[in-house]
């Protein structure tokens, strides 16, 4: 959405998320012997309060990366993405594990999903961090990083 990678080479990282979630679990599962339980909603939940979760911290956590690591006028404060970025995941999963299990990216809900062949409201996990990363991107992308978004300050300002 903010195009910075191209279509198809998004769409190479998403199945090589989905393929890594999967083996990654099948691994765990046969590693171990233990069996590694899908995302569910919490008893009281509706999908609908689920999708909402979902969207809103993925939301949070892409206009995170991009205030953080994509800007290209973000100045010092790239030095601080990946602590950033950290403690909006931890803070996501703190708040929203547990309604949901704090997916926040498709990938980590679809592994767990295959393995365990448990798919109940498993759209939730993939509609709302599709909607919450591309309203991020689009947000992001056309207020803050867009050419026209911002005039120059005169040099007499510094």
């Amino acid at each position: 959405m903010g195009g910075n990678i191209t279509l198809l080479r998004g769409i190479l990282y998403w199945i090589a998320q989905c393929l890594g979630s999967v083996v990654a679990c099948f691994l765990l599962k046969y590693a171990t012997g233990m069996e590694t339980g899908a995302f569910a909603l919490s008893s009281g939940v509706s999908p609908m309060n689920a999708l909402v979760f979902e969207i809103v911290m993925t939301f949070g956590l892409v206009y995170t990366v991009y205030a953080t690591a994509v800007d290209p006028r973000k100045g010092n404060i790239g030095i601080i993405a990946p602590l950033a970025i950290g403690l909006i995941v931890g803070a996501n999963i703190l708040v929203g594990g547990a309604f949901d299990g704090a997916s926040m990216n498709p990938a980590v809900s679809f592994g767990p999903a295959v393995v365990s062949w448990a798919w109940a409201h498993h759209w939730v996990y993939w509609i709302g961090p599709l909607i919450g990363a591309a309203a991020a991107a689009l947000i992001y992308d056309h207020i803050f990083i867009s050419d026209g978004a911002h005039e120059p300050l005169a040099s007499n300002d510094f």
